[in-house]
Parts: structure tokens; C-alpha cells; sequence
């Protein structure tokens, strides 16, 4: 019974699919060579090699600085010039069992290795394997010649092939046609004829499990991510694709798979790209950091310019290392402009400046910029910066630097909005489109470097990058897109990848649409359109130390002083009142009012009389009525108001204001200037409490109940001007 077994055991192990193999040899993997043709080093190629580098493919490249003619995807069949470089390759090649595999480099992504492809290839049973398409190109007349498949792709695909030296010998042995001659045509041929294609024994990868093509097979392509590892998934027939082909009109869905592929990106490692080919400016001096060239282009009017230019000023970049160019087409931003040269233009290595009176077009401004760079033998990146780019982080110019990319931007947004300046994806028509993963990446989930098909408003670009491959003048033209997209599209078409890093927080971008310019101070108005730029600018940088700490006094009982403005809030309200310069009499008939009378009148301009209501009620209900809530538990405010001025106290006008009540649940008084400084005397009494507050702080608001229990006057202003704004708040 042993001896049996014994047996029994030998005869399984002999004739086991295992033992088998071993009879029949896998293929070792130095027996395969990867042959592509790049005639120059593109970013596509580069992440090409990358991939390959991955998996440890040996790769030999042709046609290294010779002139591409074979055509491109735009234009008429071409690709002899693969062709004729391969079969010239082959030559050198005497190895019978050498096994080559031809791809292309700039849209292709490996996503496994040598060893699963060598066995894919193997199980495929024939000396040469052809990746497969859906679609038939060029010559759709040849459709019925093409043998049927049971299950599968049908066509031919020249961009990707794997075979035996001898056999891709005597496939390419009749080739003598021209570099312009198309290579899909001349395999097609051969394919297509039963003598040949069984003499060199030629199948296709019907079911895509060697190649991928994603012409005509998008929907058949996923990510699939599972245990760190990232790759694309045929769902059409289930198979894992060792080579990724973005061809034809597909490069936007090759570079979206290449922002994960080969695992580029995982949710386990996150991005693996970020911290590779950097470029360190930690430890140099200032004089060896990279000389920038930084254009601004102002092109409408927008708001908060001054802190623009604060911003741009605060950037942490050696100015001695930066040149400016602003080109400034509204004639509104024009004192901001020269007000900032005219106190820091000496910093910088250069300045030039164009204004409205010089009528320069925004396109032909976007490459004067360029060529500022371009004809600078000092110059190695052009940063540009749209007016109303806010860059919070002021290390950005350094980080984008660091990354090392041609051409790359940093994610900007929009409060509350999934809105940024970059696009994941591209409609037919060249517009915008949201791809799987946009919403993860401005929210934050997924952070890396992204390549993609558009940005806009803020962007570095290497100068060698404007010199050669970004060199032509029309960059901004095309006869259906706008300039920015028309921009993108050629960057795009020349094989240059934007990137977007998302990795920091570096800033958002304006809201321009509705921004008014008929006022002296218009940012005031921009508490609805730009909230978070607005409450920066206006609302004093304590304010949210009132409600978290318990920043609030009480000098008086049941008054509570706050920080609410800043020195700039208050300088722009009593400006903008004094600039619309319609102060009241201080008499009691006042038509501004309901009945037309007033009992306790003072000199004041009413909020509504300079259109700022609406604005000002936003204001009470964000800032104020959450610090009401808090000091009178269980009153809950609308912010309604009957009355909101500004009041102007001076000694030869109106230095005072009688014992009164006001006519309101609530009172807000807020202090727009400084006691000791811009007036003196002043202040408020309390007489119920016998209490006053007479060194009133800049900025700071008094809030106290109106009616019935806090009886009060303005006390004398003696010398100077002082101005408060007052709000009477009802439910």
C-alpha cells in the first residue's frame, strides 16, 4: 500500500500544470528587452521611465536627438519612423530567445513587472502578441478582413507588441517605407494576412490582459486599489492590464490614471512623488537662490488690492532674487499700484509696469511677461499671479520651487464652495468637467501632486520650459477657447504637465463679479461676496478670543466692551463718511427718519444714506449678535435695526451729547478713533450707575440695554474730532 502511494505521489507531481511549467521554462526575466522611441525627453517620457524604474524593466530608447517625423495623433496616420528605428534596433539583436517588447513612452504607464507580463505572455501561446483595440484605424475598409473572436477586442493596436527577436525579425523584414508612413497600417497588414500572420505566429491581446489601449475602452477602465497597491482594472473582462496606452485623443485619461499608477498614489502611503527630484533652497545664500521673474496682471477691478501687494510683499523669497512685472489694465487700481512701488520698488532686482493709458491687450501682456523671463539669461521661473489670487502662505514661491516641476500650481479655492483654480477633467467641447477625484482633493482627502488638464490664476513655469516648449507667441490664441483654456490646451499639446499640489494651504481667490467701485473704501462693501477677506481686513484680530477665553470687560454694570474692529475698519468707515461729507444739522427735524423728528439729535451720517445697510445688518447679525447671546443668556437677536450712524463729535460743532435713553432693546457703540491721539475729552456716562468710560479704545464696541435702565450721555470732546458708530438693535 506504500509503494502506492509513493507512486501515486510521483505521478501527480510529474504531471502537475506546476511541474509542467517547470518541464516548459517560464521565461526569465533577463531574457526581455523594452525597446520605445523618444526623440526628445518629455514629461510623459520621464514618467514613463519612472514606471519602468518601478519594476526594474530593462529599457533600451531609440531615436534619442533625432527629428521627429513621424506625425501625431492630431494629424494623418504616421509612425514609420518607430518603425524604421526598430528594425535598425533588431539588428543588433542575435539572441534567439530574446524577447522584446515595443510600447510607446510618452502615454504609456507600466503597472506591474517583467514577471507577470513574461507569464501573461507565455499563457498567450504565440511568438508575438499585438495590444487589441475596439475601433479600427486608419483604414476602417480592412474591418472585414480581420479574423472574428469569439469574446474580445477585434483590431490591432501598434502602440504596444511583445515577441521573440527572430519572429519580430521577419515581421519587419519587407518595412521600407518612409518615416511619415503609418506603423498601425504596416502591422495591420500583416495581420490581416493568414499566410503571415501564421508564419510569424501573431495573435492579439483580445481580452487586454498584456495591454491596455483606452481609445474607445474608457468605460471599460477603473482604479483598482487593494493592499498599498494601485493598477487598472478591465471590468469589461475582468483582467489586470500590465501596460497602460493612453492613444489617440485619451492623453487627459492616461495623465488622470498616471497621477495613481504604478502606485503612485495609495490611501495607505498617500503620494509617494512629493518628496522625489526636489529641488532644496535650505542653506544657500540669498545671492544663490533662483532668479524669478513674478508677473501680476490686474485686468478688472477687484477688491482688496492693498493687501494684494501686502501679500506679495510679505512673500519670504530674497527680493534682491525677484524682478517684477505688473501689468494693470483698470485705471481704479492705479494709486494702489504706485503707492507700493513708490515705497518698495527699490527691494526688488527690477521693476517693470504697465498701466491702462498704455492700452496693451491681458493676452499681449501674458507674453511680454513670458518674454521678460525668456530674454533673462538670470531668469529660471516665471511665478504669475492674478490680482485676485489671496496667497495666505508666504512660502509659497518656495515650495513650488522646491517641487521641481516645469510647470506647476498651487491649489487655491473658494469659502465654502468646491470651486479652485484647477479643472480634473475636460468636457468633449474643452471645458470643465469634474473628475472621480476632485472632490477629495479640495476637500483634502486625497493630497499629493495632481497632473491636470487646466489651472488658471496663480502658476510657476520653469524659464528653460517658455525657451523651448512653451516658446511660440500664440500660446494664448485658439479660434473656439477662451485665452486661459487656449493656454492650457497648447501647454497640453506640447506635452508639458500642469501640476496642482495640494500638500498646503496656500490661499483662495476673489470673488470679482459684482464688486462696485463708487464708493471711497468699496472692500467694505465685500462682507457678502468676499466674508472671510473681509473679516481679515475689518474685524479685530481678538475678536475670537470674546467667545473663546472670555475676552470681554464689563466697566459699568451690564456694559460689556469688546474688540470688534481693526485700525483699518475704522479708518475706511470714517473715511467713506467723511468722503460722502452729508453731515446732519444736529437739529431735531430730520426727515431721515420715521416722523421726521428727532428728540436727542446729533451730527451723524446714517448707514443707509451711503448704501450700507444691508451690509451693516450682516455685520451685527455675524459679529454682534453672537456676543449678545452669550452675556444676556436667553435673548436671541435678528439684528434688527431702526438706526445705524456714524456720529462725528467736535468741540466748534457738537463736543457733546445731553443725558438720554435710547430707543432700542440694545445699543452698540463703537469707538472709530483714539482718545489722546486724534482727540481729547470724550467718552460715555452712565448716571443710573453714576459710571463712565472715558478712555473709549479704538475699535472697541460698548454694548448695553436701550431702554428704561441705562440712562446715559456723551461726555464733552474738548479737542479734535471724535467719531463712534452707533446701532439702536431691536429683534
Amino acid at each position: 500500500m506504500r509503494e502506492v502511494l509513493i507512486f501515486l505521489v510521483f505521478l501527480f507531481a510529474t504531471f502537475s500544470p506546476l511541474h509542467c511549467n517547470q518541464q516548459q521554462g517560464l521565461i526569465p526575466e533577463g531574457d526581455l528587452l523594452v525597446l520605445t522611441v523618444a526623440t526628445q525627453e518629455t514629461d510623459g517620457f520621464r514618467r514613463f521611465m519612472r514606471s519602468a524604474k518601478l519594476f526594474n524593466y530593462t529599457i533600451k530608447v531609440l531615436g534619442k536627438g533625432e527629428t521627429w517625423k513621424g506625425g501625431d495623433y492630431m494629424s494623418p496616420p504616421g509612425g514609420g519612423q518607430k518603425v524604421r528605428l526598430l528594425k535598425s534596433a533588431l539588428e543588433d539583436i542575435h539572441e534567439e530567445n530574446k524577447v522584446i517588447l515595443f510600447v510607446e513612452s510618452y502615454d504609456v504607464i507600466f503597472s506591474s513587472g517583467p514577471k507577470e507580463l513574461l507569464k501573461k505572455f507565455q499563457q498567450a501561446k504565440h511568438k508575438v502578441v499585438f495590444s487589441a483595440e475596439t475601433l479600427i484605424w486608419p483604414d476602417r475598409h480592412l474591418e472585414d478582413k480581420h479574423p472574428h473572436v469569439r469574446e474580445g477586442k477585434r483590431f490591432l493596436g501598434a502602440g504596444g507588441f511583445i515577441g521573440y527577436a527572430p519572429n519580430l525579425k521577419e515581421m519587419l523584414s519587407d518595412w521600407s517605407g518612409a518615416d511619415s508612413d503609418s506603423d498601425q497600417l504596416f502591422f495591420t497588414k500583416i495581420y490581416i494576412n493568414p499566410e503571415k500572420r501564421k508564419s510569424i505566429n501573431i495573435t492579439l491581446d483580445n481580452k487586454c490582459r498584456l495591454f491596455q489601449n483606452l481609445h474607445g475602452a474608457l468605460d471599460e477602465v477603473v482604479l483598482k486599489f487593494e493592499d498599498g497597491r494601485v493598477r487598472a482594472r478591465n471590468v469589461l473582462y475582468d483582467t489586470l492590464p500590465v501596460i497602460i496606452h493612453g492613444n489617440g485623443p485619451t492623453k487627459l485619461q492616461i495623465n488622470y490614471l498616471g497621477n495613481y499608477i504604478p502606485n503612485l498614489w495609495t490611501f495607505e502611503t498617500g503620494c509617494k512623488i512629493s518628496n522625489e527630484d526636489l529641488r532644496p533652497l535650505s542653506g544657500l545664500q540669498e545671492s544663490e537662490y533662483p532668479v524669478v521673474v513674478i508677473g501680476v496682471f490686474i485686468q478688472q477691478a477687484t477688491p482688496f488690492v492693498t493687501v494684494f501687494f501686502e501679500r506679495l510683499l510679505n512673500l519670504k523669497y530674497p527680493k534682491n532674487r525677484l524682478r517684477l512685472f505688473i501689468y494693470n489694465q483698470e485705471s481704479h487700481h492705479e494709486q494702489q499700484v504706485l503707492t507700493f512701488l513708490k515705497h518698495h520698488e527699490s527691494e526688488y532686482l527690477s521693476v517693470r509696469l504697465i498701466g491702462p493709458e498704455e492700452d496693451i491687450d491681458p493676452v499681449t501682456s501674458r507674453n511680454i511677461g513670458f518674454d521678460m523671463c525668456r530674454d533673462d539669461i538670470d531668469c529660471e521661473y516665471f511665478f504669475s499671479i492674478d490680482v485676485d489670487v489671496v496667497l495666505k502662505n508666504e512660502d509659497t514661491l518656495k515650495i513650488l520651487i522646491e517641487l521641481n516641476k516645469p510647470f506647476i500650481a498651487p491649489m487655491m479655492t473658494k469659502p465654502g464652495r468646491l470651486w479652485t483654480n484647477f479643472w480634473g477633467a475636460l468636457s468633449a467641447d474643452g471645458y470643465y468637467a469634474r473628475s472621480e477625484d476632485y472632490v477629495d482633493i479640495v476637500q483634502g482627502r486625497r493630497m499629493g501632486l495632481w497632473n491636470v488638464p487646466y489651472v488658471s490664476h496663480i502658476f510657476l513655469v520653469k524659464a528653460d520650459t517658455l525657451r523651448t516648449d512653451l516658446k511660440a507667441p500664440d500660446l494664448f490664441e485658439s479660434a473656439t477657447l477662451d485665452p486661459d483654456m487656449a493656454f492650457c490646451a497648447n501647454v497640453r499639446n506640447k506635452g508639458v504637465f500642469m501640476f496642482v499640489t495640494n500638500m498646503h494651504t496656500f490661499g483662495r481667490v476673489l470673488s470679482t463679479d459684482s464688486y462696485q467701485t463708487n464708493h471711497l473704501h468699496n472692500d467694505l462693501w465685500q462682507i457678502f461676496e468676499n466674508p472671510v477677506e473681509w473679516e481679515e481686513r475689518y474685524i479685530h484680530e481678538n475678536y475670537s478670543k470674546i467667545l473663546r477665553d472670555g475676552l470681554i470687560e464689563t466697566p459699568c454694570p451690564d456694559v460689556y466692551w469688546f474688540p470688534i474692529f481693526t485700525d483699518v475698519g475704522c479708518n475706511h468707515l470714517v473715511e467713506e463718511m467723511e468722503n460722502f461729507g452729508q453731515w446732519s444739522g444736529g437739529g431735531n427735524v430730520d426727515n431721515r427718519i420715521q416722523g421726521g423728528y428727532e428728540n436727542v439729535p446729533t451730527i451723524d451720517i446714517h448707514m443707509n444714506q451711503v448704501g450700507y445697510e444691508k451690509e451693516w445688518q450682516k455685520f451685527l447679525l455675524d459679529y454682534i449678535a453672537p456676543v449678545t447671546e452669550k452675556m444676556f443668556p436667553g435673548y436671541y437677536t435678528r439684528a434688527q435695526f431702526d438706526l445705524a450712524f456714524v456720529v462725528r463729535y467736535k468741540p466748534d460743532e457738537q463736543p457733546s451729547l445731553r443725558p438720554h435713553h435710547d430707543a432700542s432693546t440694545f445699543t452698540i457703540n463703537i469707538a472709530l478713533n483714539q482718545v489722546g491721539v486724534d482727540y481729547q475729552g470724550g467718552g460715555c456716562r452712565f448716571l443710573r450707575y453714576d459710571c463712565s468710560i472715558k478712555a473709549p479704545r479704538k475699535g472697541w464696541a460698548l454694548m448695553h440695554p436701550g431702554r428704561l435702565t441705562h440712562y446715559h450721555e456723551g461726555l464733552p470732546t474738548v479737542e479734535g474730532v471724535r467719531y463712534i458708530a452707533v446701532s439702536f438693535v431691536d429683534p
